[in-house]
């Protein structure tokens, strides 16, 4: 059942999966320190919050999406 779910093939290459994270946590980044920013009123500390919380979600990202990557469920076989 177990082997029914997940796969030991990547479905796409590191190199997408790293270039998807990146470009999701630089804008994701932009939108924490603007929050930040309107929170405290500081954009010193708006940025560090900003890149220190999104260094850690960068990570944590990657490493999601690869697991993913080798859970079957869901996804159709190619034709």
């Amino acid at each position: 059942m177990l082997d029914d779910i997940v796969s030991r093939s990547a479905l796409q290459a590191r190199k997408r999966a790293i270039a998807k994270t990146l470009c999701y946590r630089l804008f994701m980044i932009l939108i924490t320190t603007v929050v930040a920013w309107v929170v405290v009123g500081d954009v010193g500390a708006a940025l560090n919050i900003g890149i220190a919380t999104n260094v850690v979600k960068t990570g944590t990202y990657y490493l999601y999406e690869r697991t993913w990557d080798h859970i079957t469920w869901g996804v159709s076989a190619p034709a």
